[in-house]
């Protein structure tokens, strides 16, 4: 603003500076209270609450929003002067070199952006310095949650506005009178993935022809491949990033592509005249022929190995000349050329494995041609190079659920009760997948009691059935009717669709059903004490004896534990509760088994070795928790819950001694039914009236009451007395399931703080006729190893040292469950703007050993600027290097499926096509409904 001559005008600085004063304003506020509370820390050592009041405010989002929304805005402005002023690129270049910390316009730019995850690290951390019962805990753990929400939403707006810009951008590239400018402009379309990828072309010896980058769009209903024109100086790009532009080379309807991995090519696909993209004449068996070869991984490593080996060559010369040298010198001697001989081949062995590996990254598609003379139709492969395997699952793993996402039932599937009713359904929405009957085979219509998922591990699972299929293993559905006795059907998921192995009768309806994985400890004595009964089943590694279990609680009172190896339903134990009373609940504890029964008796049955984890044999230890049935266990890192009528106790995890204990409600003829953790809140739901509410796992403290028959009236109008039957929290939703088959959704913060609801929510409009028996979570964790090269595994503890770089917090260490590897797994919480080391930068050491952190990185990169060297998603864009591959494969993947359990199934958009009422539904069988919710990647 003060250069002379102006640069850019008064007008242009204020478009790209829009928003950043009150940004400044919000923060100097912060700082002056911040300094305030520190003068007089000794005395109040409080500081949670000055974030809440701090960053609270709607203004604070409305600036932010404006400032983030405006930011391609300003970069465009930015780029523009570069390219027509060169007196304004040297200012720029000259203020970058006399910065004491070397960052660009660009990087400064970004820097109010990843404020706000640099503040939820920090209170990640003041957290796990806080000790329980200190006075500040509850503020930071709402700041925390405030902190979430604000970059949540923010990173919300951020993913729509650079939607709406890719797609003008492609827009632009389209002639106006073509019927994909109609379709784009129509605003009916979202755009789910983005990426630059790399396509290739290969010869019917498996040569390579081309290879070219290709911008490839996923919208919700086609796929449209462009190609990529830089515009622009490569010096400029260093500052600012230059946006390319597009020219649309094809797009196709969705359903009509499919996505073929290596080795399917036989059977179906060799009916159709394939032809392979530009190759001629040349048959898809080409392309069959063509994979076995190595040299078909992406050209650039071929390259970039060819240069490794003219370096090598190059240096082994150096080293015989140093070897002739006569003086001694400090830098110049055999033991540095050998170090930089090893350095040079350790460079090539990881680049040997990159293109070992390339094959995990290679995306073929099968697409439609224009039909042949004889008016045959004519498919034509595409073979895209991915930029890392995660790349290509989360490709293939979209393309999948964007299809399903166009079936009737999911068109919409959700429903934002918002004013206007015309909110679209966010792009995360889970998709309905199947449905399937239980219980069908044997005629009878048994009411659904439980279900869990048991899962498998397979470390060799392919590609395709981590992105694809729903997760691995098998649903086990337990249910009956009252005087009928009980039923067990096994579904598997190792399948395309799931279907029954199994089925056996039991003596009474099961009324819980708990699956119990194996021991942590991985067996101490365990292995010794091993069962007689384990010879006869094979054992994947004999000194494991212990395997997971499920566990069934039925109405007279029996407990069941069943062997969950593959399908093996081999009953391995059985019991019957003190006083044969039904048993409503199980939960493991710490030593524990414990058993919540009718009278309000919790029976805890300790853990043993041998191949049945739990001592069933001798008597329980009894606890009396009240007079009413316990109906809900929960179990927490130190302590149980107990619900038993309006009151819930807590009991010592280790102990059993009772803690303390609270009213959840103030009806004492409302149970509590339900409860769920997730952070550090616990929310409940009751035997009547439609409403939920949140209480604080250390005070306990009641913290929110939210009323479900709100966000349900437009569904069914007029009903008033609505109920809640289930409840279930997985990966930032509160799933909620009513009496009257609607589901609820609700978003609740994934961090350690106080899981409050803040957003409107939606509502499924596939339900069932009755209510909503169980909603139950299965999931599959693609191990990470899958990801890595081999080079890396002989390394091992390598990804150890990355931990404090890696963008949001470590795991806690809390119970197996949702909660703990939670945390691993954020949607994006850090606003993809992440810090990370600056390790993969320009300049590394080049040593045999890896550099040691802080020796060796170049003075221009500081920690925090390595963010800008990865910004958004997309470095290819304004660096023209690649991306970063070193954390590429340090994430596990879970594929997560939402398994609803009721009578018969409904479709209530009925009620908004003007009819008023939801489709009429006459089905009483048992069903189940399957959402797979999108990898997080």
């Amino acid at each position: 603003m003060e250069m002379e001559p102006k640069a850019l005008s008064a007008r242009k600085c204020q478009v790209v500076f829009f928003r950043v004063k009150e940004i400044l304003h919000c923060h100097s506020m912060f700082q002056i209270a911040l300094s305030s509370r520190v003068a007089e820390w000794d005395s109040t050592e409080k500081i949670g609450d000055l974030f809440v009041a701090s960053f609270s405010k709607s203004m604070v989002l409305d600036v932010y929003s404006d400032y983030v929304n405006n930011f391609t805005n300003a970069m465009s402005i930015i780029k523009k002067a570069c390219l027509t002023k060169p007196a304004f690129l040297e200012f720029l270049k000259r203020r970058q070199v006399c910065s004491p910390d070397r960052v660009t316009l660009y990087g400064l730019m970004v820097k109010p952006i990843q404020r706000f995850p640099q503040f939820i690290l920090l209170l990640q951390d003041m957290l796990k310095n806080t000790p329980r019962g200190h006075p500040d805990r509850l503020s930071l753990q709402l700041a925390l949650t405030e902190l979430e929400t604000l970059a949540e939403k923010l990173n919300e707006q951020k993913r729509l506005a650079d939607q709406v810009a890719e797609i003008q951008q492609l827009t632009k590239s389209v002639s106006d009178r073509s019927s994909l400018s109609k379709l784009l402009t129509s605003g009916q379309r979202q755009l789910l993935l983005c990426e630059t990828l790399t396509e290739t072309v290969y010869g019917d010896r498996g040569q390579l022809i081309k290879s070219k980058e290709r911008r490839v769009f996923l919208l919700s209903d086609m796929l449209v491949c462009a190609n990529i024109n830089f515009k622009g100086q490569l010096e400029i790009s260093s500052l600012v990033p230059l946006g390319p532009k597009y020219v649309v080379k094809w797009n196709t309807a969705l359903p009509q592509v499919q996505v073929v991995e290596v080795g399917q090519e036989g059977g179906s696909y060799e009916k159709d005249n394939v032809l392979i993209q530009h190759a001629g004449t040349k048959k898809a068996t080409a392309a069959g022929q063509a994979q076995n070869k190595v040299h078909l991984g992406p050209p650039r490593l071929f390259q970039e190995l060819q240069a490794l080996q003219k370096d090598l060559a190059v240096v082994e010369q150096i080293t015989l000349l140093v070897s002739t040298l006569h003086g001694t010198y400090q830098n110049l001697n055999m033991t540095v050329a050998q170090d930089w001989c090893l350095a040079l081949q350790r460079l090539m062995r990881v680049k040997e494995e990159e293109i070992h590996s390339a094959n995990k990254c290679r995306l073929r598609l099968l697409l439609p041609g224009k039909p042949d003379k004889s008016g045959r139709p004519i498919s034509f492969m595409v073979v895209f190079i991915t930029p890392n395997p995660l790349s290509k699952i989360s490709w293939v793993n979209r393309l999948h659920l964007a299809k399903i996402g166009l079936r009737e039932e999911n068109q919409p599937g959700w429903l934002c009760p918002d004013e206007d009713k015309k909110t679209k359904a966010p792009f995360w929405c889970p998709v309905l997948a199947c449905r399937i009957p239980a219980f069908s085979a044997r005629g009878l219509s048994l009411q659904l009691g439980a279900l869990v998922h048991s899962p498998v591990s397979y470390p060799l699972l392919g590609f395709s059935a981590v992105s694809t299929s729903l997760p691995q293993g098998y649903l086990w559905v337990g249910g009956g009717q009252e005087g009928a006795g009980g039923q067990v059907e096994i579904f598997s998921l190792n399948r395309p669709s799931p279907r029954t192995v199994k089925s056996f009768p039991l003596a009474a309806p099961v009324l819980c059903m708990e699956y119990l994985p194996e021991p942590e400890d991985g067996g101490g004595g365990d292995g010794a004490g091993a069962g007689d009964g384990e010879e006869d089943r094979p054992v994947a590694d004999p000194s494991a004896a212990v395997h997971p279990t499920i566990c069934l609680g039925l109405q007279d009172g029996s407990i069941l534990v069943y062997s969950s190896v593959d399908t093996g339903t081999q009953c391995l134990a059985t019991c019957r509760s003190p006083g044969l009373q039904p048993v409503l609940c199980l939960r493991p504890s710490g030593s524990h088994l414990l058993a919540g029964l009718q009278d309000g008796t919790l029976a805890a049955y300790p853990r043993t070795s041998g191949s049945v984890p739990w001592d069933l044999e001798s008597p329980p230890a009894c606890l009396t928790i009240g007079p009413g049935p316990i109906r809900t266990l929960l179990s927490l890192e130190d302590a149980v819950w107990a619900s038993c009528g309006s009151r819930v106790t807590v009991l010592d995890a280790t102990s059993l001694q009772t803690q303390q204990s609270f009213e959840a409600h103030q009806d004492e003829a409302v149970s509590v039914t339900h409860m769920v953790k997730a952070g550090s809140g616990v929310w409940m739901a009751f035997s009547s009236g439609s409403s939920i509410r949140l209480f604080h796992t250390e005070t306990l403290e009641h913290l929110q009451e939210i009323n479900v028959a709100t966000r349900t009236t437009f569904l069914l109008p007029g009903q008033k007395h609505l109920c809640v039957t289930s409840l279930l929290i997985c990966q930032g939703l509160l799933w909620v399931g009513t009496d009257q088959g609607i589901i609820v959704l609700l978003p609740v913060p994934r961090l350690e703080g106080i899981p409050k609801i803040t957003g409107k929510g939606m509502v499924s409009l596939n339900g069932h006729c009755g209510p909503v028996a169980f909603l139950a979570v299965a999931t599959s964790i693609l191990a990470p190893d899958i990801l890595r090269s081999d080079q890396e595994e002989a390394e091992g503890p390598r990804a150890e040292e990355d931990k404090p770089d890696s963008p949001g917090p470590e795991p806690s260490p809390a119970p197996a469950g949702h909660g703990a590897r939670e945390l691993t797994r954020k949607k994006g919480v850090l606003l993809q703007y992440r810090l990370r080391s600056t390790a993969h930068l320009p300049g590394p050491l080049l040593s045999v050993r890896d550099p040691v952190p802080g020796e060796g990185s170049a003075l221009e990169h500081s920690e925090e600027d390595g963010s800008i060297y990865e910004m958004a998603d997309d470095p290819d864009v304004w660096v023209r290097g690649r991306p970063c591959a070193r954390d590429a494969h340090r994430k596990e993947i879970c594929s997560v499926a939402i398994i609803s359990g009721g009578q018969g199934y409904r479709n209530f958009g009925g009620a908004l096509g003007g009819g008023g009422r939801p489709a009429p539904c006459g089905e009483t069988d048992g069903t189940l409904l399957i959402w797979q919710v999108p990898l997080t990647l």
